[in-house]
């Protein structure tokens, strides 16, 4: 593989680990294609979904779209707006509206209250976007009040009530679905609706071949820059057709056209020159989409990302870095108070018990309950619960570790052999759940929990373990290598960064501490050559790693560790980003 790539032979073993075996499928891998992607009708209830909306467009008739107030929810609902406007007449434009829920006055998932409003308003097609599989309540009311559903959503099922009843639902997670990718996000469920809609659009033209070129060329492409985003933000597994979906949307979000994407690029700190990384997106980006579902009101992002007004972008998008920022500091304060409760939690040897963590304040902001769960999770190595409380009911956002799936969880704990349920709304999927029982029965929900984890918790589950991709000699870094790895982009879930090994190297001077955080280390071979490796607090105590260690000019260790490049006066040097390193067996 590395003589026919002329690649370095660490690039090949990483290609080949990643199923690519010859070079005409590492050509595909590099550059893929529209051809990457499904067809959209091959989603079950897509050829309905369709033809109702078609129907609708061609009578005038109103449409509802009901999102969702994340990444997913926010740009799917842009962009399935985005695409019923745009197989309307000329003369006769859709009525598309929109409702995003606001997060603390409804919470998440379709609510009858605004099915009805809808109703009133003459309104009788609705579409579900990143939500609306467990929707039953609100199914039954909108058969009720004469409205036709259409369910177009990513997440789990429920295995025994099935699906809602619904004019069609679209999900490839559905029971029957012959979808090949069952790890669409909702946006990406959404662009499906919206490709199939434009394709069947693009045929009725006066010159269909010209429409569909421009179909393949123009539009797709266009669309994909909202889809990679959210793809990125969803965490959904970047491989198969979703690996497809973010790397053409990346390399369309540079220099963006529409001027609240450009608005919000800017904001972020990113270059509008060249793609982004999924990293940058998903870090820099996302968050402040994020922000606003999670701090005020979500329907801001739709507008930013529908409006053709440069100063009405640029309000938005400064809202939205603010709410960020807004957002940062309630994390914060919270994060603080749950640093002290994960403190008492510890164990004589600093250990924490085999079970969920579950933690709730009164005070904690409903915006931030996941990304506090996640902080927890990346703190203790234990799946944790984050909730907080109003009006007498609990609300909370859950995270997991690999190995422990948490909706099951949560299903298995709401029931229990014909126990009283536990919950009244809950859901997600192995990794993230959101959830809501009364406060006045946490404690049963604690003693569930603990029951659970008891058997599935597991030594094994729950002893941390750092995958490596390759070992390699120090020699074998070079600017060439970092320079194969950012082709193996974009990186994410089931495509981690990779990760190398190099052994028995050594401290070449006196180890250097950055704001007493973080570690700088200048290591070598025992050849002329040296590098420069940098290890980030995040997650590791890298003084207190150091110490226990009693690391020294001199000693020789083993590193783990990803590429990295500094620019610098416009020269490139190679940097190493410590993952981690123990004592080589030399210096044990």
């Amino acid at each position: 593989m590395a003589r026919e790539l002329g690649c370095p032979t660490p690039a090949a073993t990483l290609l080949l680990a990643r199923g690519i075996a010859d070079s005409a499928a590492a050509a595909a891998f590099f550059s893929p294609s529209l051809d990457a992607l499904y067809d959209p009708l091959l989603l079950l209830g897509m050829r309905e979904a369709v033809a109702r909306i078609e129907q609708a467009v061609r009578g005038g008739e109103p449409i509802l779209i009901y999102g969702d107030y994340d990444v997913d929810g926010t740009t799917a609902t842009v962009l399935l707006k985005t695409a019923i406007e745009r197989i309307a007449p000329p003369d006769r434009p859709a009525q598309v509206t929109y409702h995003v829920p606001h997060r603390i006055r409804e919470g998440y998932g379709m609510q009858t209250n605004v099915l009805g409003l809808a109703a009133t308003s003459g309104i009788r097609l609705v579409i579900s976007v990143d939500t609306g599989i467990r929707a039953f309540a609100a199914a039954e009311e909108a058969k009720a009040l004469g409205l036709d559903l259409i369910v177009t959503d990513h997440h789990l099922p429920d295995d025994v009530a099935g699906i809602p009843e619904a004019l069609a639902v679209i999900n490839p997670s559905q029971p029957g679905c012959p979808y090949p990718n069952k790890s669409l996000c909702g946006a990406a469920v959404a662009f499906k609706l919206s490709h199939a809609l434009l394709s069947a659009h693009a045929s009725t033209q006066p010159d269909p071949a010209a429409a569909h070129t421009r179909l393949r060329t123009v539009l797709l492409p266009s669309f994909l820059k909202l889809v990679a985003i959210a793809t990125i933000a969803d965490s959904v597994p970047l491989e198969g057709e979703n690996r497809a979906i973010a790397w053409l949307g990346l390399r369309e979000l540079r220099n963006p056209v529409q001027p609240g994407l450009r608005a919000l690029m800017h904001v972020a700190k990113l270059p509008l020159d060249r793609a982004p990384t999924a990293t940058e997106v998903g870090f820099r980006l996302a968050p402040r989409i994020n922000a606003a579902g999670r701090m005020d009101i979500a329907g801001d992002v739709v507008e930013l990302f529908l409006t053709r007004d440069p100063i009405r972008a640029q309000t938005l998008a400064e809202k939205l870095d603010q709410l960020n920022q807004d957002r940062r500091a309630t994390e914060a304060e919270a994060l603080a108070a749950i640093e002290q409760e994960l403190a008492a939690l510890r164990d004589a040897f600093g250990q924490f018990a085999a079970e969920c963590i579950i933690l709730d304040h009164p005070d904690w902001h409903r915006g931030v309950l996941g990304i506090l769960a996640s902080r927890v999770v990346e703190r203790t190595n234990r799946p944790a619960l984050i909730l907080t409380h109003q009006d007498g009911s609990a609300h909370g956002s859950g995270r997991s570790i690999a190995g422990f799936h948490l909706l099951d969880a949560l299903t298995a704990v709401h029931e229990p052999a014909g126990a009283p349920t536990l919950f009244t709304k809950f859901g997600g999927h192995a990794h993230a759940v959101g959830l809501t029982l009364a406060s006045d029965r946490l404690d049963l929900f604690r003693r569930r929990m603990r029951g659970h984890a008891a058997l599935h918790l597991t030594p094994t589950v729950l002893t941390p373990t750092i995958s490596c991709d390759a070992e390699i000699p120090f020699a074998a870094i070079t600017l060439d290598l970092h320079a194969w790895m950012e082709r193996l982009e974009p990186f994410g879930n089931s495509a981690p960064e990779p990760v190398f090994l190099t052994r028995d190297l050594t401290l070449a001077s006196p180890i250097r501490f950055i704001k007493e955080r973080h570690v700088c280390l200048c290591l070598t071979d025992g050849s002329s050559a040296s590098l420069e490796a940098l290890g980030w607090s995040r997650t590791t105590d890298w003084p207190e790693r150091c110490s226990s260690l009693s690391l020294t000019q001199g000693s020789r260790i083993d590193v783990l560790y990803r590429l990295r490049v500094n620019v610098y006066l416009q020269r490139r040097q190679l940097q190493l980003e410590l993952v981690d390193l123990r004592l080589a067996k030399s210096d044990l």
